[in-house]
């Protein structure tokens, strides 16, 4: 068995559940906020297989990670996404805000579980030390796992999470002209990633995340976990 095999299996794992909770919460502030467009097609759910684009989910994962692993023998980056949670928001109590908070349901889900996991990694010190060992590098992988998946969802882009927010909180003509980037969203998206970087590291918006917000959010749950700094 290759040595990266079990670390990639435990990654798709936690990417599973991260990004199922993720679209849940989504469908679960829309519900609550007067919007039961979710609920009527069965998003309102926890089932994995609820949320899955067969595009999105499957297909550009899988072609990302066979082709990293044939060329480079590893995986650098990978990109994708769940089926798009529907919004009707003219059926919301309040449009403007309540798209905002549906919004931010799912980054602040996965900012949850981080710190969910974080206070599950006490039950470590119940185990022997390789039990505790390989408790503590799941724990962290998770953590990462959905504190980038938080992270990249609010970049203000839209159709993304924070492109939403900033929609909401700019005036209306301004918001009206920002939200027809969406259409050339994923464009940007993919070039931030997977262009931008190779023409120059500082040009890495990703890398940049992951130092300036992931990581210092992730020693701010383990604390806030009761664990030392």
């Amino acid at each position: 068995m290759p040595a990266w095999l079990p670390e990639l299996l435990a990654a798709i794992l936690a990417t599973v559940i991260a990004i199922t909770l993720h679209e849940a919460a989504h469908a679960y502030a829309a519900d609550a906020l007067g919007d039961p467009t979710a609920r009527e097609r069965g998003r309102v759910s926890l089932n994995p297989l609820r949320h899955v684009d067969m595009v999105g989910t499957l297909l550009i994962p899988g072609i990302l990670l066979v082709t990293q692993l044939l060329t480079i023998g590893r995986v650098e980056a990978m990109f994708g996404w769940a089926k798009p949670v529907p919004v009707d928001i003219r059926r919301l109590h309040n449009p403007r805000w309540g798209m905002m908070w549906v919004a931010l349901a799912g980054p602040g889900m996965n900012v949850l579980l981080a710190f969910v996991a974080a206070l599950a990694a006490h039950f470590a010190g119940l185990l022997g030390p390789d039990e505790a060992a390989l408790m503590y590098r799941s724990v962290a992988l998770f953590m990462v796992v959905n504190l980038v998946l938080a992270v990249f969802n609010m970049l203000p882009i839209p159709p993304l999470d924070g492109g939403r927010v900033v929609t909401a909180l700019l005036p209306w003509p301004l918001a009206r002209r920002f939200a027809e980037i969406e259409r050339y969203g994923l464009l940007v998206v993919m070039g931030l990633l997977f262009i931008l970087p190779r023409i120059s590291s500082e040009l890495d918006v990703m890398a940049w995340a992951l130092r300036s917000l992931v990581a210092p959010v992730f020693s701010l749950l383990l604390r806030a976990a009761g664990h030392p700094a």
